[in-house]
Protein backbone atom coordinates (compact mmCIF):
# COMPACT_ATOMS: atom_id res chain seq x y z
CA UNK A 1 0.00 0.00 0.00
CA UNK A 2 1.33 3.39 -1.02
CA UNK A 3 0.45 6.99 -0.12
CA UNK A 4 -1.46 7.20 -3.40
CA UNK A 5 -3.75 4.37 -2.29
CA UNK A 6 -4.44 6.04 1.06
CA UNK A 7 -5.31 9.30 -0.67
CA UNK A 8 -7.74 7.52 -3.01
CA UNK A 9 -9.66 5.92 -0.13
CA UNK A 10 -9.23 8.72 2.43
CA UNK A 11 -12.91 9.77 2.56
CA UNK A 12 -13.97 6.14 2.99
CA UNK A 13 -11.39 5.67 5.78
CA UNK A 14 -12.71 8.75 7.57
CA UNK A 15 -16.25 7.43 7.15
CA UNK A 16 -15.22 4.02 8.52
CA UNK A 17 -13.57 5.49 11.61
CA UNK A 18 -16.56 7.78 12.19
CA UNK A 19 -18.98 4.86 11.83
CA UNK A 20 -17.05 2.85 14.43
CA UNK A 21 -17.08 5.87 16.77
CA UNK A 22 -20.84 6.32 16.33
CA UNK A 23 -21.46 2.63 17.00
CA UNK A 24 -19.69 2.97 20.35
CA UNK A 25 -21.11 6.41 21.18
CA UNK A 26 -24.69 5.38 20.44
CA UNK A 27 -24.51 2.74 23.18
CA UNK A 28 -24.24 5.54 25.76
CA UNK A 29 -26.94 7.74 24.21
CA UNK A 30 -30.35 7.32 25.88
CA UNK A 31 -33.13 6.57 23.41
CA UNK A 32 -35.51 8.90 25.24
CA UNK A 33 -35.37 11.59 27.85
CA UNK A 34 -36.45 10.40 31.34
CA UNK A 35 -39.73 12.00 32.38
CA UNK A 36 -39.59 14.63 35.10
CA UNK A 37 -42.42 14.30 37.67
CA UNK A 38 -44.90 17.14 37.38
CA UNK A 39 -43.34 18.50 34.17
CA UNK A 40 -45.05 18.09 30.82
CA UNK A 41 -42.77 16.64 28.17
CA UNK A 42 -42.14 18.74 25.06
CA UNK A 43 -42.27 16.61 21.90
CA UNK A 44 -39.50 18.79 20.41
CA UNK A 45 -37.17 18.09 23.36
CA UNK A 46 -33.94 16.35 22.34
CA UNK A 47 -32.59 13.71 24.74
CA UNK A 48 -29.11 14.37 26.10
CA UNK A 49 -26.48 12.87 23.82
CA UNK A 50 -28.70 12.69 20.74
CA UNK A 51 -27.73 16.24 19.83
CA UNK A 52 -24.02 15.31 19.96
CA UNK A 53 -24.23 12.28 17.66
CA UNK A 54 -26.58 14.21 15.37
CA UNK A 55 -24.25 17.17 14.90
CA UNK A 56 -21.23 14.86 14.64
CA UNK A 57 -23.00 13.01 11.81
CA UNK A 58 -23.91 16.28 10.09
CA UNK A 59 -20.31 17.54 10.23
CA UNK A 60 -19.07 14.20 8.89
CA UNK A 61 -21.50 14.28 5.95
CA UNK A 62 -20.65 17.89 5.11
CA UNK A 63 -16.94 16.97 5.05
CA UNK A 64 -17.63 14.02 2.75
CA UNK A 65 -19.67 16.15 0.35
CA UNK A 66 -16.86 18.70 0.01
CA UNK A 67 -14.26 15.92 -0.30
CA UNK A 68 -16.08 14.21 -3.16
CA UNK A 69 -17.03 17.47 -4.92
CA UNK A 70 -13.34 18.37 -5.01
CA UNK A 71 -12.57 15.09 -6.78
CA UNK A 72 -15.22 15.19 -9.52
CA UNK A 73 -12.75 16.85 -11.89
CA UNK A 74 -9.95 14.35 -11.18
CA UNK A 75 -8.83 11.77 -13.72
CA UNK A 76 -9.88 8.15 -13.36
CA UNK A 77 -7.52 6.09 -11.22
CA UNK A 78 -7.49 2.53 -9.85
CA UNK A 79 -6.08 2.05 -6.35
CA UNK A 80 -5.69 -0.64 -3.68
CA UNK A 81 -4.21 -3.16 -6.11
CA UNK A 82 -7.16 -2.92 -8.51
CA UNK A 83 -9.90 -3.17 -5.88
CA UNK A 84 -11.01 0.46 -5.79
CA UNK A 85 -11.55 3.00 -8.56
CA UNK A 86 -11.98 6.74 -8.28
CA UNK A 87 -13.43 8.29 -11.42
CA UNK A 88 -15.73 11.25 -12.24
CA UNK A 89 -18.89 9.10 -12.08
CA UNK A 90 -18.05 7.56 -8.71
CA UNK A 91 -17.22 10.93 -7.16
CA UNK A 92 -20.38 12.55 -8.52
CA UNK A 93 -22.60 9.70 -7.34
CA UNK A 94 -20.94 9.60 -3.91
CA UNK A 95 -21.50 13.35 -3.59
CA UNK A 96 -25.19 12.82 -4.32
CA UNK A 97 -25.41 9.85 -1.92
CA UNK A 98 -23.84 11.82 0.93
CA UNK A 99 -26.13 14.77 0.18
CA UNK A 100 -29.18 12.50 0.18
CA UNK A 101 -28.19 10.94 3.52
CA UNK A 102 -27.55 14.40 4.98
CA UNK A 103 -30.99 15.65 3.95
CA UNK A 104 -32.60 12.41 5.15
CA UNK A 105 -30.95 12.76 8.55
CA UNK A 106 -32.14 16.36 8.95
CA UNK A 107 -35.70 15.48 7.94
CA UNK A 108 -35.90 12.42 10.18
CA UNK A 109 -34.23 13.65 13.40
CA UNK A 110 -37.40 14.85 15.11
CA UNK A 111 -39.45 11.92 13.81
CA UNK A 112 -36.97 9.33 15.09
CA UNK A 113 -36.27 11.12 18.37
CA UNK A 114 -39.98 11.31 19.22
CA UNK A 115 -40.22 7.55 18.71
CA UNK A 116 -36.94 6.70 20.52
CA UNK A 117 -35.38 5.28 17.33
CA UNK A 118 -32.62 7.76 16.52
CA UNK A 119 -29.63 5.62 15.39
CA UNK A 120 -27.34 7.50 12.97
CA UNK A 121 -24.66 4.80 13.35
CA UNK A 122 -26.64 2.37 11.17
CA UNK A 123 -27.30 5.13 8.64
CA UNK A 124 -23.60 6.00 8.38
CA UNK A 125 -22.69 2.31 8.03
CA UNK A 126 -25.13 1.98 5.14
CA UNK A 127 -23.53 5.06 3.53
CA UNK A 128 -20.10 3.46 3.85
CA UNK A 129 -21.42 0.46 1.94
CA UNK A 130 -22.79 2.73 -0.77
CA UNK A 131 -19.44 4.50 -1.21
CA UNK A 132 -17.54 1.21 -1.41
CA UNK A 133 -20.08 -0.16 -3.90
CA UNK A 134 -19.98 2.92 -6.13
CA UNK A 135 -16.17 2.74 -6.40
CA UNK A 136 -15.88 -1.02 -6.73
CA UNK A 137 -13.35 -2.12 -9.37
CA UNK A 138 -13.50 -5.78 -8.44
CA UNK A 139 -16.36 -8.24 -8.04
CA UNK A 140 -15.43 -8.79 -4.39
CA UNK A 141 -15.41 -5.06 -3.69
CA UNK A 142 -18.82 -4.68 -5.31
CA UNK A 143 -20.26 -7.51 -3.26
CA UNK A 144 -18.67 -6.23 -0.05
CA UNK A 145 -20.13 -2.77 -0.61
CA UNK A 146 -23.53 -4.23 -1.48
CA UNK A 147 -23.75 -6.24 1.74
CA UNK A 148 -22.36 -3.42 3.85
CA UNK A 149 -25.14 -1.23 2.47
CA UNK A 150 -27.88 -3.84 2.86
CA UNK A 151 -27.27 -5.27 6.34
CA UNK A 152 -27.76 -2.00 8.28
CA UNK A 153 -30.96 -1.30 6.35
CA UNK A 154 -32.39 -4.69 7.35
CA UNK A 155 -31.91 -3.69 10.98
CA UNK A 156 -33.36 -0.22 10.41
CA UNK A 157 -36.55 -1.60 8.84
CA UNK A 158 -37.25 -3.83 11.86
CA UNK A 159 -36.30 -1.14 14.40
CA UNK A 160 -39.87 -0.87 15.76
CA UNK A 161 -39.79 -4.13 17.70
CA UNK A 162 -43.34 -3.71 19.02
CA UNK A 163 -44.85 -3.20 15.57
CA UNK A 164 -45.87 -6.35 13.70
CA UNK A 165 -45.79 -4.73 10.26
CA UNK A 166 -42.30 -3.37 10.85
CA UNK A 167 -40.92 -6.72 12.03
CA UNK A 168 -42.64 -8.52 9.15
CA UNK A 169 -41.20 -6.04 6.64
CA UNK A 170 -37.73 -6.50 8.13
CA UNK A 171 -37.92 -10.29 7.87
CA UNK A 172 -39.21 -10.15 4.29
CA UNK A 173 -36.52 -7.67 3.32
CA UNK A 174 -33.79 -9.77 4.91
CA UNK A 175 -34.90 -13.10 3.38
CA UNK A 176 -35.50 -11.73 -0.13
CA UNK A 177 -32.34 -9.62 0.09
CA UNK A 178 -30.29 -12.66 1.02
CA UNK A 179 -31.84 -14.58 -1.89
CA UNK A 180 -31.03 -11.77 -4.33
CA UNK A 181 -27.47 -11.50 -2.98
CA UNK A 182 -27.13 -15.25 -3.54
CA UNK A 183 -28.25 -14.84 -7.15
CA UNK A 184 -25.73 -12.06 -7.67
CA UNK A 185 -22.92 -13.97 -6.01
CA UNK A 186 -23.68 -17.11 -8.02
CA UNK A 187 -23.60 -15.10 -11.24
CA UNK A 188 -20.29 -13.55 -10.21
CA UNK A 189 -18.86 -17.01 -9.49
CA UNK A 190 -19.77 -18.08 -13.03
CA UNK A 191 -17.99 -15.01 -14.40
CA UNK A 192 -14.93 -15.91 -12.36
CA UNK A 193 -15.11 -19.53 -13.53
CA UNK A 194 -15.09 -18.49 -17.19
CA UNK A 195 -12.67 -15.56 -17.08
CA UNK A 196 -10.40 -16.59 -14.18
CA UNK A 197 -10.42 -13.05 -12.81
CA UNK A 198 -12.39 -10.86 -10.39
CA UNK A 199 -11.10 -7.59 -11.84
CA UNK A 200 -13.77 -5.73 -13.85
CA UNK A 201 -11.42 -4.50 -16.58
CA UNK A 202 -9.84 -7.93 -16.99
CA UNK A 203 -13.28 -9.54 -17.21
CA UNK A 204 -14.27 -6.98 -19.87
CA UNK A 205 -11.25 -7.94 -21.98
CA UNK A 206 -11.81 -11.68 -21.53
CA UNK A 207 -15.54 -11.58 -22.28
CA UNK A 208 -14.77 -9.93 -25.62
CA UNK A 209 -12.74 -13.00 -26.61
CA UNK A 210 -14.89 -15.19 -28.93
CA UNK A 211 -13.21 -18.35 -27.59
CA UNK A 212 -14.88 -18.20 -24.16
CA UNK A 213 -17.78 -20.47 -23.16
CA UNK A 214 -20.72 -18.27 -24.08
CA UNK A 215 -23.35 -20.59 -22.58
CA UNK A 216 -21.91 -20.37 -19.07
CA UNK A 217 -21.55 -16.60 -19.43
CA UNK A 218 -25.20 -16.32 -20.46
CA UNK A 219 -26.31 -18.32 -17.40
CA UNK A 220 -24.16 -16.16 -15.15
CA UNK A 221 -25.62 -13.04 -16.74
CA UNK A 222 -29.18 -14.19 -15.94
CA UNK A 223 -28.32 -14.50 -12.25
CA UNK A 224 -26.53 -11.14 -12.22
CA UNK A 225 -29.42 -9.28 -13.89
CA UNK A 226 -31.86 -10.96 -11.47
CA UNK A 227 -29.83 -9.73 -8.51
CA UNK A 228 -29.61 -6.24 -9.98
CA UNK A 229 -33.35 -6.21 -10.63
CA UNK A 230 -34.03 -6.95 -6.97
CA UNK A 231 -31.75 -4.17 -5.76
CA UNK A 232 -33.46 -1.73 -8.11
CA UNK A 233 -36.89 -3.05 -7.10
CA UNK A 234 -38.19 -3.68 -10.63
CA UNK A 235 -40.81 -6.17 -11.79
CA UNK A 236 -40.91 -9.18 -11.28
CA UNK A 237 -38.48 -8.78 -8.34
CA UNK A 238 -40.50 -5.99 -6.76
CA UNK A 239 -42.70 -7.67 -4.17
CA UNK A 240 -40.55 -6.54 -1.23
CA UNK A 241 -40.80 -2.85 -2.16
CA UNK A 242 -44.42 -1.98 -1.14
CA UNK A 243 -44.28 -4.13 2.01
CA UNK A 244 -40.99 -2.64 3.19
CA UNK A 245 -41.98 0.94 2.32
CA UNK A 246 -45.23 0.59 4.26
CA UNK A 247 -43.94 -1.45 7.20
CA UNK A 248 -40.80 0.55 7.95
CA UNK A 249 -40.94 3.84 9.88
CA UNK A 250 -41.30 6.74 7.44
CA UNK A 251 -37.77 7.97 8.19
CA UNK A 252 -36.33 4.53 7.42
CA UNK A 253 -38.42 4.32 4.26
CA UNK A 254 -36.77 7.56 3.16
CA UNK A 255 -33.32 6.09 3.88
CA UNK A 256 -34.15 3.09 1.68
CA UNK A 257 -35.91 5.01 -1.10
CA UNK A 258 -33.30 7.73 -1.64
CA UNK A 259 -29.51 7.22 -1.47
CA UNK A 260 -29.47 3.42 -2.14
CA UNK A 261 -31.09 4.06 -5.54
CA UNK A 262 -27.95 5.98 -6.55
CA UNK A 263 -25.76 3.08 -5.42
CA UNK A 264 -28.01 0.64 -7.31
CA UNK A 265 -27.54 2.67 -10.49
CA UNK A 266 -23.76 2.56 -9.94
CA UNK A 267 -23.89 -1.24 -9.54
CA UNK A 268 -25.94 -1.50 -12.74
CA UNK A 269 -23.42 0.65 -14.61
CA UNK A 270 -20.34 -1.14 -13.22
CA UNK A 271 -21.55 -4.64 -14.07
CA UNK A 272 -23.35 -4.14 -17.37
CA UNK A 273 -21.37 -1.31 -18.99
CA UNK A 274 -17.97 -1.45 -17.30
CA UNK A 275 -17.78 -5.24 -17.35
CA UNK A 276 -20.29 -7.02 -19.60
CA UNK A 277 -20.74 -4.62 -22.52
CA UNK A 278 -19.58 -7.28 -25.04
CA UNK A 279 -22.62 -9.35 -23.96
CA UNK A 280 -24.97 -6.56 -25.01
CA UNK A 281 -27.09 -8.88 -27.13
CA UNK A 282 -27.83 -11.00 -24.05
CA UNK A 283 -28.60 -8.42 -21.36
CA UNK A 284 -30.33 -5.75 -23.45
CA UNK A 285 -33.52 -7.85 -24.07
CA UNK A 286 -33.64 -8.59 -20.34
CA UNK A 287 -33.56 -4.89 -19.50
CA UNK A 288 -36.28 -4.17 -22.07
CA UNK A 289 -38.56 -6.76 -20.46
CA UNK A 290 -37.82 -5.53 -16.92
CA UNK A 291 -38.34 -1.89 -17.87
CA UNK A 292 -41.66 -2.41 -19.68
CA UNK A 293 -43.08 -4.63 -16.93
CA UNK A 294 -42.01 -2.13 -14.27
CA UNK A 295 -43.61 0.81 -16.09
CA UNK A 296 -46.90 -1.01 -16.62
CA UNK A 297 -47.25 -2.91 -13.33
CA UNK A 298 -45.91 -0.06 -11.18
CA UNK A 299 -48.20 2.63 -12.59
CA UNK A 300 -51.33 0.49 -12.87
CA UNK A 301 -51.02 -1.00 -9.37
CA UNK A 302 -50.33 2.39 -7.77
CA UNK A 303 -53.81 3.57 -8.82
CA UNK A 304 -55.47 1.20 -6.33
CA UNK A 305 -53.37 2.27 -3.33
CA UNK A 306 -54.78 4.32 -0.45
CA UNK A 307 -51.62 4.27 1.65
CA UNK A 308 -49.29 7.08 0.57
CA UNK A 309 -46.09 5.15 1.30
CA UNK A 310 -47.35 2.11 -0.61
CA UNK A 311 -48.35 4.32 -3.53
CA UNK A 312 -44.87 5.87 -3.60
CA UNK A 313 -43.43 2.34 -3.52
CA UNK A 314 -45.21 1.35 -6.74
CA UNK A 315 -44.26 4.74 -8.12
CA UNK A 316 -40.61 3.91 -7.38
CA UNK A 317 -40.96 0.65 -9.30
CA UNK A 318 -42.19 2.57 -12.36
CA UNK A 319 -39.49 5.24 -11.97
CA UNK A 320 -36.76 2.59 -11.96
CA UNK A 321 -38.21 1.36 -15.25
CA UNK A 322 -37.24 4.72 -16.73
CA UNK A 323 -33.70 4.35 -15.34
CA UNK A 324 -33.38 0.99 -17.10
CA UNK A 325 -34.61 2.48 -20.39
CA UNK A 326 -31.69 4.91 -20.37
CA UNK A 327 -29.23 2.00 -20.33
CA UNK A 328 -30.46 0.57 -23.64
CA UNK A 329 -28.72 2.96 -26.06
CA UNK A 330 -25.26 1.46 -25.98
CA UNK A 331 -22.13 3.49 -26.78
CA UNK A 332 -24.24 6.61 -26.29
CA UNK A 333 -22.89 8.68 -23.41
CA UNK A 334 -25.96 10.94 -23.71
CA UNK A 335 -28.25 7.99 -22.90
CA UNK A 336 -26.16 6.84 -19.95
CA UNK A 337 -25.95 10.39 -18.59
CA UNK A 338 -29.73 10.80 -19.07
CA UNK A 339 -30.26 7.67 -16.98
CA UNK A 340 -27.90 8.97 -14.29
CA UNK A 341 -29.60 12.39 -14.33
CA UNK A 342 -32.95 10.63 -13.91
CA UNK A 343 -31.71 8.62 -10.91
CA UNK A 344 -30.25 11.71 -9.20
CA UNK A 345 -33.31 13.89 -9.73
CA UNK A 346 -35.66 11.10 -8.70
CA UNK A 347 -33.80 10.87 -5.40
CA UNK A 348 -34.17 14.64 -4.96
CA UNK A 349 -37.93 14.38 -5.46
CA UNK A 350 -38.19 11.35 -3.17
CA UNK A 351 -36.46 13.28 -0.39
CA UNK A 352 -39.09 16.00 -0.63
CA UNK A 353 -42.02 13.58 -0.81
CA UNK A 354 -41.13 11.58 2.29
CA UNK A 355 -39.80 14.66 4.04
CA UNK A 356 -43.27 16.19 3.73
CA UNK A 357 -44.88 13.07 5.23
CA UNK A 358 -42.53 13.29 8.22
CA UNK A 359 -43.23 16.99 8.74
CA UNK A 360 -46.96 16.19 8.81
CA UNK A 361 -46.43 13.38 11.33
CA UNK A 362 -46.41 13.96 15.06
CA UNK A 363 -45.83 11.92 18.17
CA UNK A 364 -48.58 9.32 18.29
CA UNK A 365 -49.68 9.77 14.66
CA UNK A 366 -47.93 9.01 11.37
CA UNK A 367 -49.06 10.72 8.18
CA UNK A 368 -49.24 7.68 5.89
CA UNK A 369 -52.59 7.53 4.09
CA UNK A 370 -53.76 9.78 1.28
CA UNK A 371 -56.70 10.81 3.48
CA UNK A 372 -54.22 12.28 5.98
CA UNK A 373 -53.46 14.93 3.34
CA UNK A 374 -57.07 16.06 2.96
CA UNK A 375 -57.45 19.83 2.97
CA UNK A 376 -53.73 20.43 3.51
CA UNK A 377 -53.94 23.65 1.52
CA UNK A 378 -56.41 25.09 4.05
CA UNK A 379 -54.20 24.15 6.99
CA UNK A 380 -50.70 24.76 5.62
CA UNK A 381 -50.72 26.31 2.11
CA UNK A 382 -46.94 26.36 1.71
CA UNK A 383 -46.57 22.66 2.53
CA UNK A 384 -49.45 21.87 0.19
CA UNK A 385 -47.49 23.67 -2.53
CA UNK A 386 -44.41 21.57 -1.68
CA UNK A 387 -46.54 18.43 -2.05
CA UNK A 388 -47.86 19.69 -5.39
CA UNK A 389 -44.32 20.30 -6.69
CA UNK A 390 -43.21 16.81 -5.66
CA UNK A 391 -46.23 15.09 -7.24
CA UNK A 392 -45.83 17.11 -10.44
CA UNK A 393 -42.16 16.15 -10.61
CA UNK A 394 -42.88 12.44 -10.12
CA UNK A 395 -45.56 12.66 -12.82
CA UNK A 396 -43.18 14.47 -15.19
CA UNK A 397 -45.20 17.69 -15.49
CA UNK A 398 -43.33 20.90 -16.39
CA UNK A 399 -41.75 23.03 -15.08
CA UNK A 400 -40.45 20.49 -12.55
CA UNK A 401 -37.23 18.51 -12.92
CA UNK A 402 -39.18 15.28 -13.41
CA UNK A 403 -40.26 16.53 -16.83
CA UNK A 404 -36.67 17.28 -17.87
CA UNK A 405 -35.52 13.87 -16.62
CA UNK A 406 -38.23 11.96 -18.49
CA UNK A 407 -37.66 14.03 -21.63
CA UNK A 408 -33.93 13.22 -21.56
CA UNK A 409 -34.58 9.47 -21.38
CA UNK A 410 -37.24 9.63 -24.11
CA UNK A 411 -34.88 11.55 -26.42
CA UNK A 412 -32.18 8.93 -25.83
CA UNK A 413 -34.65 6.17 -26.72
CA UNK A 414 -35.73 7.87 -29.94
CA UNK A 415 -32.12 8.62 -30.92
CA UNK A 416 -31.25 4.98 -30.24
CA UNK A 417 -34.09 3.80 -32.51
CA UNK A 418 -36.21 2.52 -29.62
CA UNK A 419 -39.25 4.59 -30.55
CA UNK A 420 -41.73 1.87 -29.59
CA UNK A 421 -40.31 1.77 -26.06
CA UNK A 422 -40.57 5.56 -25.89
CA UNK A 423 -44.28 5.33 -26.78
CA UNK A 424 -44.85 2.72 -24.04
CA UNK A 425 -43.04 4.96 -21.55
CA UNK A 426 -45.22 7.96 -22.47
CA UNK A 427 -48.44 5.95 -22.13
CA UNK A 428 -47.29 4.56 -18.76
CA UNK A 429 -46.48 8.09 -17.60
CA UNK A 430 -49.96 9.27 -18.55
CA UNK A 431 -51.43 6.45 -16.45
CA UNK A 432 -49.15 7.42 -13.58
CA UNK A 433 -50.24 11.05 -13.76
CA UNK A 434 -53.68 9.99 -12.52
CA UNK A 435 -52.64 8.89 -9.04
CA UNK A 436 -50.19 11.77 -8.60
CA UNK A 437 -52.88 14.31 -9.50
CA UNK A 438 -55.29 12.52 -7.16
CA UNK A 439 -53.00 13.45 -4.27
CA UNK A 440 -52.99 17.08 -5.43
CA UNK A 441 -56.79 17.02 -5.63
CA UNK A 442 -57.03 15.68 -2.06
CA UNK A 443 -54.70 18.39 -0.76
CA UNK A 444 -56.42 21.30 -2.51
CA UNK A 445 -60.09 20.40 -2.90
CA UNK A 446 -61.07 18.03 -0.06
CA UNK A 447 -62.18 19.17 3.37
CA UNK A 448 -59.67 18.47 6.16
CA UNK A 449 -60.46 15.93 8.85
CA UNK A 450 -60.50 17.45 12.30
CA UNK A 451 -58.40 14.68 13.82
CA UNK A 452 -55.67 15.39 11.27
CA UNK A 453 -55.38 19.10 12.05
CA UNK A 454 -52.00 19.55 13.74
CA UNK A 455 -48.97 21.75 13.70
CA UNK A 456 -46.09 20.94 11.39
CA UNK A 457 -43.42 18.99 13.26
CA UNK A 458 -39.67 19.17 12.78
CA UNK A 459 -37.17 21.91 13.47
CA UNK A 460 -37.12 25.23 11.67
CA UNK A 461 -33.96 24.11 9.88
CA UNK A 462 -35.68 20.95 8.63
CA UNK A 463 -38.67 22.94 7.38
CA UNK A 464 -36.38 25.40 5.63
CA UNK A 465 -34.43 22.58 4.02
CA UNK A 466 -37.68 20.99 2.81
CA UNK A 467 -38.66 24.33 1.24
CA UNK A 468 -35.25 24.56 -0.40
CA UNK A 469 -35.73 20.99 -1.64
CA UNK A 470 -38.94 21.99 -3.41
CA UNK A 471 -37.34 25.10 -4.90
CA UNK A 472 -34.47 22.98 -6.24
CA UNK A 473 -36.97 20.64 -7.93
CA UNK A 474 -38.48 23.69 -9.64
CA UNK A 475 -35.16 25.39 -10.45
CA UNK A 476 -33.65 22.25 -11.97
CA UNK A 477 -36.79 21.83 -14.03
CA UNK A 478 -36.48 25.34 -15.44
CA UNK A 479 -32.67 25.26 -15.77
CA UNK A 480 -31.67 21.58 -16.11
CA UNK A 481 -28.70 22.20 -18.41
CA UNK A 482 -26.15 22.66 -15.61
CA UNK A 483 -26.68 19.32 -13.89
CA UNK A 484 -27.13 17.58 -17.25
CA UNK A 485 -23.76 18.93 -18.38
CA UNK A 486 -22.09 17.71 -15.19
CA UNK A 487 -23.57 14.22 -15.66
CA UNK A 488 -22.60 14.12 -19.34
CA UNK A 489 -19.03 15.30 -18.67
CA UNK A 490 -18.56 12.76 -15.86
CA UNK A 491 -19.94 9.97 -18.05
CA UNK A 492 -17.74 10.87 -21.03
CA UNK A 493 -14.53 11.10 -19.02
CA UNK A 494 -15.26 7.82 -17.28
CA UNK A 495 -16.08 5.96 -20.51
CA UNK A 496 -12.90 7.28 -22.13
CA UNK A 497 -10.87 5.70 -19.33
CA UNK A 498 -12.04 2.15 -20.22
Amino acid sequence: MQAFDLYAVLPELVLLVAACFLLVASVYVPESQPATPGVEQDIFHTPRGVGFVYFFSIILLVYLIFAYVGRIGDVSVVAMNGLFQSDPISNLLKTCSCGAVLVSLVYSKQYLTDRAMFRPDFIVLALLGQCVLISGANLLTLYLGLELMALPTYALVAMRHNNEKSVEAGIKYFILGALASGFLLYGMSMLYGVTGSLDLIEIFRTVADPRINHLVMAFGLVFIVSGLAFKLGVVPFHMWVPDVYQGAPTAVTLMIAAAPKIAAFALLFRLLVNTLLPLLGDWQPMLVLLAVLSLVVGNVTAIAQTNMKRMLAYSAIAQMGFVLLGMLSVFDDHAFSASMFYAITYVLTTLGSFGLLMMLSRKGHDCETIDDLKGLNKRHPWFAFIGLVMMFSLAGIPPTVGFAAKLGVLEALVDGEHTFLAIIAVIASLIGAFYYLRVVKVMYFDEPKEEHVAEISGSGFARGLLSLNALFVLALGIFPAGLMAVCLDAMRRTLLSF
